[in-house]
């Protein structure tokens, strides 16, 4: 009943109480990257969710679009800007995703939405995370998020899954807001973000 039903009714009124709230501090932090983006505060691309339905996550931008002298982009950790290592630290970018939960695209709880270009890598186990909506935070992203590999990360993604519940939820989001206030996890060891996908398992 409440993966089929309560999830989603919790979920939209949690998105849309949460852009309530939340609505003074989107505003700043939207006129901070503005500024420092040349404009563009928002950052929007295609990602799979459930049953692989592509739709377009929006976050708030971090990095700028600076290039090198041949017109390839600079490096993330090049185009990192101060007030976006500090909206990513804190985990802010992930506000404007309460725009997708609200809109049913994703769930507050659940696998994180990762790249179309890894859809035709994953073994069949893996693709089992796209059994549910995906989540601005999950069970992956409060046992180690980035700092952890794709094989384990996968792993929670499944266990995930296969435990829907409710007092799985509230765990993980009471743990995402321990997690973010001590920063951890946010990057893989030597890395602005954790390095792609290949495919192995």
């Amino acid at each position: 009943m409440y993966k089929h039903f309560f999830k989603r009714f919790f979920d939209f009124l949690a998105s849309f109480f949460g852009l309530l709230l939340l609505s003074p501090l989107f505003v700043v932090v939207c006129i901070g990257l503005y500024f420092a983006n040349d404009g563009k505060p928002f950052f929007l691309q295609a990602r799979p969710g459930k049953g692989g339905r592509i739709f377009k996550i929006v976050k708030f931008k971090t990095m700028n679009d600076k290039k090198d002298a041949v017109g390839n982009l600079l490096s993330d950790a090049e185009r990192l800007t101060p007030i976006g290592a500090f909206v990513r630290k804190t985990s802010l970018d992930e506000i404007p995703q309460l725009i997708n939960v609200l809109k049913g695209d994703m769930s507050l709880i659940g696998p994180r939405p990762l790249l179309i270009q890894y859809l035709p890598l994953y073994n069949e186990t893996q693709k089992r995370r796209h059994e549910v909506r995906p989540g601005i935070t999950g069970w992956a992203q409060v046992n180690g998020r980035n700092a952890i590999s794709w094989d384990r990360k996968f792993e929670l993604d499944v266990w995930y899954v296969d435990h829907i519940s409710l007092a799985t939820d509230i765990k993980v989001f009471f743990t995402t807001f321990k997690k973010v206030f001590k920063s951890e996890g946010i990057s893989a060891d030597g890395h602005v973000t954790i390095e792609p996908f290949n495919g192995h398992n």
